[in-house]
């Protein structure tokens, strides 16, 4: 442990110096009250002692770079809510820093304009998903901008609550509950991010107005898992997206007037799971193929949502055979799915374990043969499908890879399960 105090250190600066630390162990935990730059160098450690916060952040235009920061108490108890950084004011930079065994990893408080970025939060990764805090938390916080962090093993990668007007670029986040999570957070932009391998990619709850673009949702899987879901989220912006084997690609319950545009929605179990307390949804210029099943409504029928904008359907690829007399790439005639396995799936949970097996198929036929199948969707305007492209063939490597690595990494199966209407169980 090296010999000098942080804390005498950082009480004797000046506002606005930059202090340079060595290639040591420091003691935590600090408490940093005047503006100042603290800068690590490669083996630069910043260690609590299992109280409370490594790093209390309580002035504004605060920097901190280039550090490793651990042992922040883990206490889920405590009104506190500790991490191994907890910032309470705005305009600070976090950047290039690593935290290992804190209960949460960054936490912003009611702090604003802050950025954090190029960091790389680990959790514990395994037993009791409760036992740990979030990557990145951030708490009535607004316009702060957090890009290029990666996060793994926590119990939700981003926690947004009660914050509004952030901006999320380029994260990548693996095996936690959510890697993202909205409650009550409005306003805020989030792209090109990746999510793999977790319980749930993103789950978008009571949060409205949200762009949603360029992100990737890929092999988050295991019984009523999800690439989005949407629950009493309104008004939201969901184009240029890929879901590419989940359980389902995307969850919507209880949610209305959102765009979903221009996304791929690829080799899912369900493609699209939507509950009948969600209308008014817009699904437009999709591709959505390859799914065991394309789209289910779950407590009535698809009527209430649109299938298509502006003359423009989804492309169903070889699922809905086509024709296009005219050449102008979209089907002559509607297409309407029926199905039968929305009751089975609303009544016994377990159903998405078996969709891939024959006598699923077999269920499908003789309810067909009954009249007992409803209607799913309708797609007055669908799409001519469109050839595969090299960059596809790219994303089904990745996403075998991706599953590969849960396998050997002998995932536990999933700890979430949502009940007859998507609400928690």
């Amino acid at each position: 442990m090296a010999a000098e105090n942080l804390q005498a250190m950082i009480d004797s600066m000046k506002e606005g110096a930059v202090l340079k630390l060595e290639d040591k162990t420091y003691e935590g935990n600090i408490v940093i009250d005047k503006p100042l730059t603290l800068i690590g160098a490669k083996h630069t450690v910043i260690k609590g002692d299992g109280t409370g916060n490594v790093i209390s952040v309580r002035a504004p235009r605060v920097k901190l770079k280039y550090l490793t920061v651990t042992g922040s108490s883990m206490n889920r108890n405590s009104s506190e809510e500790y991490a191994a950084i907890k910032v309470y004011t705005n305009n600070n930079l976090i950047e290039h820093i690593t935290v290992r065994r804190s209960f949460h990893g960054i936490y912003l408080s009611k702090a604003h304009h802050n950025i954090v970025r190029y960091t790389n939060i680990k959790g514990i990764g395994k037993g009791e998903i409760a036992a740990q805090g979030n990557g990145l938390h951030i708490f009535y916080a607004k316009n702060n901008l957090l890009s290029h962090n990666t996060i793994e093993g926590t119990r939700d990668g981003m926690f947004f609550d009660y914050a509004n007007k952030n901006k999320s670029y380029d994260n990548n986040i693996s095996n936690t509950r959510y890697g993202l999570h909205y409650m009550y957070s409005d306003g805020n932009t989030f792209k090109r991010n990746i999510f793999t391998m977790n319980t749930g990619g993103a789950a978008v709850m009571n949060s409205n107005n949200l762009t949603l673009e360029d992100n990737q949702f890929i092999v988050n899987y295991g019984n009523q898992s999800f690439g989005l879901l949407l629950l009493q989220a309104n008004d939201n912006h969901i184009e240029n997206n890929l879901f590419y084997m989940n359980q389902r690609g995307l969850y919507i319950d209880q949610a209305t007037r959102n765009l979903v545009k221009n996304n791929r929605i690829i080799q899912n179990q369900i493609g699209i799971e939507l509950w009948a307390s969600s209308q008014a949804q817009v699904f437009t210029l999709n591709r959505i193929s390859d799914n065991t099943i394309p789209a289910v409504t779950i407590g009535g029928n698809g009527e209430r949502n649109d299938w298509s904008k502006a003359g423009f359907g989804n492309d169903w690829s070889s699922a809905f055979p086509l024709t296009d007399l005219n050449q102008d790439d979209i089907g002559d005639f509607p297409i309407t799915y029926y199905s039968s396995l929305h009751q089975l799936i609303e009544d016994q949970e377990l159903t998405n374990l078996f969709l891939k097996s024959t006598a699923i198929s077999i269920y499908e036929k003789i309810n067909a043969t009954q009249n007992n199948e409803e209607v799913m969707f309708k797609d007055p305007h669908p799409l001519m499908p469109v050839k595969r492209s090299h960059t596809f063939v790219l994303w089904i490597g990745i996403g075998l890879l991706a599953a590969v690595g849960i396998f050997a990494k002998g995932r536990q199966k999933l700890c979430i399960t949502f009940g007859r209407n998507g609400r928690n169980t």
